[in-house]
């Protein structure tokens, strides 16, 4: 069995806007199809990190923002066989009946970072559903009293389930080079697709006005056929953070995610997509590099909570400066060279959540993608005495594992404390 594969297919499936208000509708959908009714009110359980990022996001197809009314969407009328585009359709009487539930919020300090628990009641019915772990997957479903399916959360603490993170969260850089040099056509058309998806709502978004249009205006003087590899990638990083400035502010088009992430999977894409292009690589080519980008920010990803007080599009980044080596020919060397700069350069910067900003975030960790790419081609990165780097890429690595775990905990909370601060 081909568990690399597998691993594709399972983690980079299509999500409508930001995936955790998607999560959150797709657990009021289920809620809500369980009672067979419209509540009259809905109680949602959830942890800070899924709260910090849906705080600040917009909803697709409408201008509601949070957790509460993306749980209220689903409730009223959101399809579940959708997953996570559950919002790419919003009917009027939907959302007129979402505008006027009660949906009280409820922090939880003991379920994991991915958690969220709806519960909807309509005279003495109710019913609950829980989503933690991934997006998509329900680990407990109750209808009036009678439960209907009840799976472990506490093993969904990080982004796999034990066996697949056994697979991914070990592999040496090595094993996931040797996998895409070799990838099957499955994986290669897998990655290809992902990459038409995420560059349509890139160039898209350069020709419309999202967010704080970060893309569009650092794309203002490049040439959308690039005249220079340095022009490549300047123009890799603005369309990256084009696509997420449309995504954050609600664009109904597709994103193919990673790690859960919409923002990751643009990162992990878009930047190849435009450097493969100046570089006339052909489809395979592109493909395997892609393959390698998205096995690198699942590994990453593997090594930290899925939901976590580290910026997802830094880990992501790193996976895309590895798909950039490989694309202009460089060996196992380059690249861990490239991951120990990246480590040394972006290791600390926070997730404050889904909003209007990441797209700044992701700009700016594909152009240290790019930096790190140039330097490691001419036999520079940071080595074992510099802070947290190790001696390996692998050592680093493990070494940002321990920071996003271990260090960046009591960071997660101050920023949620922050956040909920501003609102009151």
């Amino acid at each position: 069995m081909d568990k690399f594969l597998e691993l594709l297919s399972k983690e980079m499936r299509p999500a409508m806007g930001c995936t955790e208000p998607a999560a959150s509708a797709l657990a009021g959908a289920r809620a809500g199809e369980l009672l067979g009714a419209i509540p009259t009110s809905v109680e949602v359980v959830t942890s800070r990190d899924m709260v910090k990022n849906a705080m600040g996001v917009g909803l697709p197809n409408c201008s509601l923002k949070g957790i509460q009314a993306a749980v209220a969407l689903g409730v009223c009328g959101g399809p579940v066989e959708a997953g996570l585009s559950i919002l790419s359709e919003i009917g009027e009487e939907q959302l007129l009946l979402a505008k006027n539930l009660a949906v009280s919020l409820s922090i939880s300090p003991t379920v994991p970072s991915l958690y969220i628990q709806v519960t909807a009641r309509k005279g003495e019915s109710s019913a609950v559903a829980v989503i933690s772990g991934e997006h998509d997957r329900f680990s407990f479903l109750q209808k009036d009293g009678e439960i209907l399916l009840s799976l472990p959360v506490d093993n969904c603490s990080s982004i796999l389930e034990e066996s697949d993170e056994d697979v991914i969260g070990r592999a040496t850089l090595a094993e996931l080079f040797a996998y895409a040099d070799s990838a099957p056509e499955q994986a290669i058309s897998l990655c290809l697709n992902a990459k038409d998806t995420n560059l349509a709502i890139a160039e898209h978004a350069v020709r419309n006005e999202y967010g704080l249009s970060v893309g569009r205006i650092a794309s203002e003087s490049l040439n959308m056929e690039p005249k220079s590899l340095s022009e490549a990638f300047s123009l890799g990083s603005a369309l990256a953070a084009a696509a997420s400035d449309a995504r954050m502010a609600g664009c109904p088009l597709p994103v193919i995610i990673n790690s859960g992430s919409g923002n990751q999977g643009i990162t992990l894409t878009v930047p190849l997509a435009v450097v493969a292009s100046y570089l006339k690589k052909s489809d395979e080519a592109l493909g395997k590099a892609l393959v390698l980008s998205e096995l690198v920010g699942l590994s990453l990803t593997a090594r930290k909570n899925r939901l976590s007080a580290l910026c997802g599009a830094f880990t992501a980044a790193i996976g895309t400066a590895c798909g950039l080596v490989y694309l202009l020919d460089g060996d196992l060397e380059i690249m861990d060279r490239a991951i120990n700069t990246m480590i040394g350069n972006l290791t600390g910067i926070i997730c404050d959540g889904a909003k209007m900003t990441c797209s700044l975030k992701i700009y700016s960790c594909v152009e240290a993608a790019n930096l790190a790419c140039k330097l490691a081609f001419r036999g520079y990165s940071p080595g074992n005495e510099s802070g947290i780097v190790g001696r390996s890429s692998l050592e680093s690595m493990d070494f940002l594992s321990r920071i996003s775990r271990e260090g960046m905990e009591e960071t997660d909370r101050t920023i949620l404390s922050i956040m909920l601060g501003k609102q009151l």
